[in-house]
Parts: structure tokens; C-alpha cells; sequence
């Protein structure tokens, strides 16, 4: 219990509002909206950035350097993959989205493996174990999975604006 209390008083209180704003996105993001296409880079834009940071926080060695790079490849190709179609109306600049579960949990659940990374880091502060590879994975595959997303979003966004030009 100690450990615990120890945690989240030394977490930096920007934490928390960050965390309390994804669990507020995840929800919303369950009922169908309509949305800018700037307003729903959002997100990926918070953790493309966090999971960057983890990149340039330390550099010991090359193995963390290669986990962050491996996750990052691999991830960005199933965020390419996996991004769902969406309807773009450009006379407004609008997207519309189908209501999911998914944002919720996959926000949830990458702000709890960065959080974990930050305080296994904090406890570790050598970070020459496998806690470090394992982050500098964890960071990689976040930020390639959400780069992955953003363009595939972006990509659509574009081309179905220049057939409506074109039309």
C-alpha cells in the first residue's frame, strides 16, 4: 500500500486531467458523433507526442532504441491497416463516427501501459533491464499505431475531398 500512496504522490499532476480526458473522450466517443477532422487528431496527437518523449529520455543503449523502432514499424502498419472508414462532409469539415467501445478501452489501456513504463522508469532509473526495452516498446508501438491512424485518417480525408472537388 505504501508503494501505491509513494506512486501517485510523486505522479506530476498533469496526469491527471490527462487521464480524466481520455476516459471523457472514450465515452463520448461510444455514441455516434460528428466531429472536425482537427478535433479528432486530438488524441493521436497525445500519445504520438508521449510515446516520442520516451524516445529521447534516455540514451544508454541500443536495444531500447530497437524495441521503440521494431514497435513503432510494426504498429504503424496495423494502425494503416485497422483504421475504420469514416464519412467526411466537406462542406462542413465534418466527420462522422460510428459509436465504440474501442476508444475507450484502447485509451484506457495505453495510458495505464505509459503510466506503468513512467513509474517502473522512475523506480528503476538505470533503466538497463528488460522494464526498459519493454517501454521504449510500448512508447514505439503507441506512437506507430496512432501515426498509423492519423494518416490513414488524413489519406481519407484528402482523397475524398478531392473526388468531391472533381464531382
Amino acid at each position: 500500500m505504501k508503494f501505491a500512496w509513494q506512486t501517485l504522490i510523486h505522479t506530476p499532476i498533469w496526469v491527471f486531467p490527462l487521464f480524466a480526458y481520455l476516459v471523457w473522450v472514450g465515452i463520448k466517443a461510444m455514441r455516434p458523433r460528428t466531429v472536425t477532422i482537427w478535433r479528432s487528431l486530438i488524441v493521436p496527437a497525445v500519445f504520438i507526442v508521449w510515446g516520442l518523449s520516451r524516445l529521447f529520455s534516455r540514451q544508454d543503449f541500443a536495444a531500447p532504441l530497437v524495441a521503440w523502432l521494431g514497435a513503432a514499424a510494426v504498429l504503424l502498419v496495423a494502425g494503416l491497416v485497422t483504421a475504420q472508414p469514416i464519412e467526411i462532409d466537406h462542406v462542413t469539415g465534418k466527420i462522422n463516427r460510428p459509436g465504440s467501445v474501442v476508444p475507450l478501452i484502447r485509451n484506457v489501456t495505453v495510458f495505464a501501459l505509459q503510466y506503468s513504463v513512467a513509474v517502473i522508469s522512475a523506480v528503476d532509473p538505470h533503466g538497463a533491464t528488460a522494464a526498459a526495452i519493454v517501454g521504449r516498446a510500448i512508447s514505439g508501438g503507441t506512437t506507430g499505431y496512432f501515426l498509423g491512424r492519423t494518416i490513414a485518417l488524413l489519406r481519407q480525408y484528402f482523397r475524398q475531398r478531392q473526388q468531391d472537388i472533381a464531382d
